[in-house]
């Protein structure tokens, strides 16, 4: 649970992010794919490159459906029932990758390395993309807020597995 402080961080947080979100999203999804290029499978349509049109777009596909639970931070269910539906309905991701980073089933964590789910390395990935471009205000604390926030996030988009 998101406490009052974790809130005001994180909210004061992503309003530096404004204005950047395209890069933050880009450079998010090129750590990933660089990092853990196994996560590449769940995008076979798209080019990979770093700075490709696809790979920006959606990058900022997704940073702004995180600004969307920032805004709504008391009722991320609501403001990200839309995605939750689209992810379990129509690109049909395994829920799996969602129970990866919230730690539910596995105990949170795997030997095995296909158990290195895509949500679980993104959340991985923002978080040094903004340390990186926030550096002394990403503080500890900071870092322990978006952890937390991130993992709601991921429950929110398993609940339609449910």
């Amino acid at each position: 649970m998101l406490t009052a402080e974790d809130k005001k961080l994180i909210t004061q947080v992503w309003d530096k992010v404004q204005g950047c979100q395209e890069d933050v999203g880009a450079e998010t999804l090129t750590r990933m794919f660089v990092t853990y290029p196994q996560t590449k499978t769940y995008f076979p349509h798209f080019d990979l490159s770093p700075g490709s049109d696809q790979v920006r777009g959606h990058g900022k596909k997704v940073v702004a459906a995180l600004g969307t639970a920032v805004k709504s931070l008391d009722n991320l269910s609501q403001a990200l029932s839309e995605l939750s539906n689209l992810h379990a309905y129509n690109l049909r991701v395994d829920p799996v990758n969602f129970k990866a980073w919230t730690g539910l089933g596995s105990g949170g964590h795997s030997n095995d390395a296909e158990h290195c789910f895509a949500l679980q390395l993104l959340a991985q990935c923002l978080q040094v993309v903004l340390a990186t471009h926030l550096t002394k205000d990403y503080t500890p604390e900071v870092h322990a807020a978006f952890d937390k926030f991130l993992s709601a996030v991921a429950a929110v988009l398993a609940e339609k597995y449910r």
